[in-house]
């Protein structure tokens, strides 16, 4: 086994907790069940990783095998990486065609392994995989990405080039974009991307709306008088109407980056002769910014309805923005 494709197995076991580690091996199905059952789980770490290596170098473990090791512990730790979402488009005219999966496979490993012929150390060094979510969306193909990489480097910029146009060409597309949409959550941004969200765990509580809403109890003390009643119906109808009845799908931010020129009427201002614009960035966070937002103006922390910057997100599949003077 090589060395490169030993310290890239090591390092992803390294990363992997003890809890966890039989789970993702067995998962891998690359060492056999005897072969697990010779291996003592209760011994410190080190002992144990220097077991599993010895045992990989006795399959003859490849980079291939390294990399899909990798992937599943991605797969497990899904969340602890921001995913970005890449848009493939057609060609004026061009019909979108049915997909084969397989048919894509093979084309995309040979235009990639063609163009990375002439550089056996960049293809013996960078192993390079992704996760796809494959769907049409206004003729549209979107995909999900994640990029791996060995212990020594992250793959290089004429790497990234090559897979993208690999991507392009082996799907029959026109260009691929990066789309300004990011998150750890990838089912949501799916949902988002193919704009699923609205079934994205529906609601099948048989509560009335707005019994549900405003939190009014039918067994409640007759006593308890609600103020402002019709301006909190006011207010659940236009949330309802803005986000929906169900679950938002999850994204952790929003990023807004303003840029505008300063606009006085005074003679001799400073800033008004300024010729550069003026920027700032502001940016939303919270584990689950959709729903936040969604709770504002219930709350009477904000006023309804909420600015369109704030609840475009899902509509305009992405949460960084770009503001200018028009």
């Amino acid at each position: 086994m090589d060395e490169t494709v030993a310290e890239f197995i090591k390092r992803t076991i390294l990363k992997i907790t003890m809890n966890e580690l039989i789970t993702i091996l067995k998962a891998w199905d690359f060492l056999s069940e005897s072969q697990l059952q010779t291996i003592n789980f209760r011994q410190r770490k080190e002992s144990v990783v220097q077991h599993l290596v010895r045992l990989c170098e006795e399959k003859h473990a490849s980079l291939n095998d390294a990399a899909l090791l990798d992937i599943i512990y991605t797969q497990f730790h899904q969340h602890q990486k921001v995913w970005d979402v890449f848009q493939m488009s057609k060609g004026p005219g061009e019909d979108v065609d049915l997909f084969d999966i397989k048919q894509f496979k093979n084309s995309f490993k040979k235009i990639l392994q063609r163009a990375l012929k002439n550089s056996a150390q960049e293809t013996k060094e960078n192993a390079v995989w992704f996760e796809s979510a494959w769907g049409n969306s206004n003729s549209q193909t979107c995909i999900l990405t994640q990029t791996s990489r060995t212990p020594s480097s992250a793959p290089p910029a004429r790497a990234r080039t090559l897979w993208g146009q690999a991507l392009t060409v082996a799907s029959k597309h026109h260009q691929i974009v990066k789309m300004d949409l990011r998150s750890r959550y990838l089912d949501s941004l799916k949902a988002i991307v193919f704009k699923q969200y609205q079934t994205f765990e529906t609601h099948n509580s048989t509560t009335p709306l707005q019994e549900r809403n405003l939190g009014l109890d039918i067994n409640m003390d007759s006593r308890i008088i609600h103020e402002n009643i019709v301006e909190k119906e006011r207010v659940q109808q236009i949330t309802q109407e803005t986000f929906g009845d169900y679950p938002q799908p999850q994204l952790e931010f929003a990023q807004y980056k303003l840029e505008t020129k300063f606009k006085s009427d005074l003679n001799r201002s400073i800033l008004a002769e300024r010729e550069e614009p003026l920027r700032c960035l502001i940016k939303f966070s919270s584990p689950h910014l959709l729903e936040a937002l969604k709770s504002l103006a219930p709350a009477g922390i904000a006023d309804a309805p909420l600015s369109p910057l704030l609840t475009c997100i899902p509509n305009k599949r992405m949460n960084y923005f770009k503001i200018r003077d028009k």
